[in-house]
């Protein structure tokens, strides 16, 4: 059964940094495709990595985040820095069993960690 655990969020003013972390739990070796999502008005992607290492990442976050992974590769990390009140939000870690240059949504979400940045 897949689990999906993530931590890190919290409050911080504008400029601050957080660094999220997600466990992936019995998720068996093969292609996947993991990547944090920020659910506020709506839900939208943020971050994502492959299991080659492949990135992608939301314009509006280039340059300020910075997702990756463990070589055992059941962790992910999204670094957050000079974050700003539109970065608020809940960021849910979802995973999927293709590629991430294969259209398609997510198999697996987690509970999601909150964000909250203040001026």
């Amino acid at each position: 059964q897949v689990q999906l655990v993530e931590f890190g969020g919290g409050s911080v003013h504008t400029g601050g940094s957080l660094t999220l972390s997600c466990v992936i739990f019995g998720f068996p070796n093969g292609t996947y495709c993991a990547a944090w999502f920020r659910q506020g008005k709506g839900r939208e992607g943020v971050a994502a990595i492959g299991g080659n290492d492949y990135t992608t990442y939301a314009d509006s976050v280039k340059g300020r985040f910075t997702i990756s992974k463990d070589n055992a590769k059941n962790i992910v990390h999204l670094q957050m820095n000079m974050l700003t009140p539109e970065d608020s939000g809940l960021y849910i870690c979802a995973v999927d069993r293709r590629r991430c240059s294969d259209p398609g949504g997510f198999g697996y979400w987690g509970q999601g960690t909150q964000v909250s940045v203040s001026s």
